[in-house]
């Protein structure tokens, strides 16, 4: 450039080319899935739970999510499909029997907490795993997978509930045991995977909408009868009252001391106070001086 043959000019020091996207390191994405909490960000601690999609929380953060849905900024977008703590499940993970001897994630020196109980693979994101939501136990999907393929390989027994029809919803259900607990599950809709691709994720987020879809709505049927229950405690007490002697003839009683005062005050009237509410000939007026010759257009 200053003609002294010093240097010589490429073309990357007299073009400007467009920058590379920057890439996430696919290690660290990794961890962060596997061993955080992808709400909260903090190291997973039981107990765990996993939502529809295949999250891992921790289920403090949950709750203090639930509570106060503004705690954490990204909450709406990462979990806004929690609703309540029925749509997560409390996961039944098993302890790695040596995690000091651990595989390390890129060098690093991390211990992996949890392992297949069937296999025992480490859970640390190089091999894919599941869970039975009907129970929460956690397996490695090759050692569920092959157990459940061991137990449709069986002779199955006939019994006496066979004769019976079933349902066309059951026959199209396949049941399997949970090989840890032994709970039933279908092996078509209650095995979720943990922290799926993002083409799985979709389908299983689509999954979850129909699923939804098909719960019964709420009504507001309970909170109107109690609502009613609060207003007719007095008529019941009304109808209890007339149903009791003792009440009832107190209150013929009183009604008695009542007619007696009526009778003695009307005793001790003027001729001139009586004729207001009486005529000559002896009958007593319907009406009193103060309706006296009034004109009721309807009457």
């Amino acid at each position: 450039m200053g003609n002294d043959g010093g240097s010589i000019p490429d073309r990357r020091d007299l073009v400007r080319t467009k920058a590379k996207a920057e890439q996430a390191d696919k290690g660290n994405q990794t961890r962060a899935r596997w061993f955080f909490c992808a709400l909260s960000k903090r190291v997973l601690q039981e107990p765990i739970v996993s939502c529809a999609l295949g999250k891992l929380y921790n289920k403090d953060a949950i709750l203090e999510y639930l509570l106060d849905k503004s705690s954490y900024g990204d909450g709406e977008v990462i979990c806004g499909h929690i609703r309540s703590l029925k749509d997560v499940k409390v996961l039944n993970l098993t302890h790695n029997p040596s995690p000091d001897k651990s595989t390390p994630i890129d060098g690093d020196t991390f211990k992996v907490q949890f392992a297949c109980p069937l296999t025992f693979k480490e859970m640390l994101g190089s091999v894919p795993f599941a869970y039975i939501s009907t129970c929460g136990c956690v397996f490695s999907q090759a050692g569920l997978r092959t157990v459940s393929q061991a137990e449709n390989a069986l002779p199955k027994e006939e019994s006496k509930d066979d004769s019976k029809e079933s349902s066309p919803v059951d026959s199209e259900k396949q049941y399997q045991l949970c090989p840890s607990c032994g709970t039933k599950y279908d092996k078509s809709q209650d095995v979720l995977t943990l922290n799926p691709p993002p083409e799985e994720e979709e389908i299983m987020h689509a999954n979850m909408l129909k699923r939804r879809a098909v719960e019964p709505t709420k009504t507001k049927g309970k909170k109107r009868k109690a609502a009613t229950d609060s207003v007719q405690p007095s008529k019941k007490r009304a109808s209890v009252n007339s149903n009791n002697p003792a009440i009832s003839s107190t209150t013929r009683a009183i009604a008695a001391g009542l007619a007696e005062e009526e009778s003695k005050r009307k005793a001790n009237m003027s001729d001139a106070v009586k004729s207001l509410y009486t005529s000559k000939d002896g009958p007593q007026r319907k009406e009193t001086f103060m309706t006296m010759c009034t004109f009721t257009r309807y009457a």
